[in-house]
């Protein structure tokens, strides 16, 4: 089947293409997904890490507040020396790196107690968020401050962390604050592999930017309420999604979490272009890979398609020529035997007659003699174009018989018809007046017999072809240059035609 239709290879071709693309780009998706889920467990992964590094450092700090509140309450601290007051009140943890100075600040907002130093320095807090915080509100527990440069020596930039010292009667007494460096966030961060796209943000509740990676110390302490993405982050306690940073612009995919007892956001996010580039790197190996596969089917499949076409033009050139007579261009004797058969069957099922020209170029062994081959090929040539110009219908053929005979078959064609025809092919060889002057005519010319076969008046296609190589034979014998038909009063048996001895060819001319 395909070998017949070569368009169809190429349209198999092509749906195989189509079919190997559509793997190839589910495959990918897949592969897509793929890299999607592991930047998205990368992060998650991350963002719980730093979420518990935090959160336990500032539960050991938030400790050691509550610590120097309890012992500010245990009788007889306050009258301890200050060295040992100093070992009472301050464990070791407000000492570490990273961490600043614990104040103990009394109800005008001047330190009492100093973590680092005794007696404690001149310092009123009383200016700053924490204290008027804890002043104004008692049930504030843990308040973490804005970012600020303390007024003690030290100038890194940092957060507090207070809670409330309330009397026996709950009136306010003052703070306990401590101070911690958001340098120790940074590191945190730092220490974390995002990609070169992606970024780490730690924020107050209220939107207020503690530390952000990739760092800029114009972003600290910035407020990002009002922005798309902080207004996500206030909407639940944790989730992801995709969006693009305020601050650089970029697309990113982010998760948060709320640090659990805490006001803090915490978000960890991917750059679009970093989640993928592994696998577009794949992507375009596998697309330029599956390209080049589906090109080559395709190419391939047209040459085969074209070999398959010159194959048929082949097989047709050879059909044509093994049905062609090679000089003259009309059919060939075996071409028309099988015609005649054919049409034969025919016009015994619908019952119409069938009529036979046998028509033969008059002397031509002498005009052959006299002019040469090639005038005679030329000759033959020329009769056959005569023949053929007068022969138009789908239906009808006509062929070289043999030699210089040719013979034309006229299905569903009468007597009358046949004649007509054969007198048309007649006068258009005569009216060629190609010179021969060995004929009688001392022109070119053709003898032509007609026989008409109708119902059962021939019992066979052989009988036919008998009928008008007689009718032929008796335009040659009565002067050449002339149509004759077959004429005949009965048949025998076997499609031996029996003639009586007074029949006998009809002259029309």
């Amino acid at each position: 089947m395909v070998t017949r239709r070569p368009n169809l290879m190429i349209a198999i071709s092509i749906v195989l293409a189509s079919a190997i693309l559509a793997i190839a780009v589910w495959v990918l998706a897949q592969m897509r997904d793929d890299a999607l889920r592991r930047a998205q467990d990368s992060v998650f992964n991350v963002s719980l890490l730093v979420e518990r590094d935090v959160s336990r450092n500032l539960e050991i700090y938030d400790l050691s507040l509550r610590a120097v509140i309890d012992g500010l309450k245990q009788p007889g601290v306050l009258d301890l020396k200050p060295a040992i007051r100093q070992m009472v009140l301050f464990d070791g943890s407000v000492s570490a790196k990273d961490m600043g100075s614990v104040f103990v600040v009394d109800e005008a907002g001047n330190v009492k107690f100093d973590s680092r130093a005794s007696p404690p320095r001149h310092i009123n807090l009383a200016d700053c968020d924490y204290f008027t915080v804890h002043r104004d509100s008692p049930d504030v527990g843990l308040y973490i401050s804005h970012p600020f440069v303390p007024k003690m020596q030290d100038r890194d930039v940092s957060i507090a962390l207070s809670r409330r010292i309330s009397r026996p009667d709950g009136s306010f007494g003052g703070v306990v604050v401590g101070t911690m460096h958001v340098a120790y966030f940074r590191k945190l961060f730092d220490g974390m592999n995002l990609g070169p796209g992606g970024s780490m943000a730690l924020m107050l509740s209220d939107g207020t930017m503690l530390m952000r990676r990739p760092y800029d110390p114009k972003v600290v302490g910035i407020n990002l309420t009002g922005t798309a993405n902080y207004s996500r982050f206030a909407q639940q306690p944790s989730g992801d999604f995709f969006g693009t940073a305020a601050i650089d612009g970029v697309e990113r995919w982010y998760a948060f979490r709320h640090i659990d007892m805490y006001p803090l956001i915490l978000d960890v996010a991917l750059s679009t272009r970093d989640m993928y580039v592994q696998w577009r790197h794949r992507a375009w190996i596998i697309g330029a890979l599956i390209a080049a596969l589906n090109v080559t089917i395709i190419a391939l499949a047209i040459l085969f398609s074209q070999q398959l076409r010159h194959r048929r033009a082949a097989e047709d050139e050879l059909r044509e020529l093994a049905r062609t007579d090679g000089l003259t261009g009309v059919n060939n004797r075996r071409t028309f035997e099988e015609n005649v058969d054919d049409e034969w069957h025919r016009a015994q099922r619908n019952a119409w007659p069938l009529s036979m020209l046998l028509i033969d170029v008059d002397s031509f062994k002498g005009f052959n003699d006299l002019y040469g081959h090639s005038a005679g090929d030329d000759a033959l040539i020329d009769v056959a174009r005569c023949i053929a110009q007068n022969v138009r219908r789908p239906g009808d053929t006509a062929a070289r018989y043999g030699g210089e005979e040719f013979a034309v078959l006229l299905p569903n064609t009468d007597e009358a018809g046949a004649m007509r025809i054969a007198e048309q092919i007649r006068a258009a060889v005569q009216a060629l007046q190609h010179r021969h002057v060995a004929s009688s005519h001392h022109v070119l010319t053709v003898s032509i017999g007609i026989a008409t076969a109708h119902g059962e008046a021939m019992a066979t296609s052989r009988a036919l072809v008998n009928a008008a190589d007689e009718a032929l034979y008796d335009a040659k014998d009565a002067g050449r240059n002339r149509v004759l038909c077959y004429r005949s009063v009965g048949q025998g048996a076997a499609g031996d035609r029996v003639v009586p001895p007074d029949a006998k060819a009809r002259n029309v001319t």
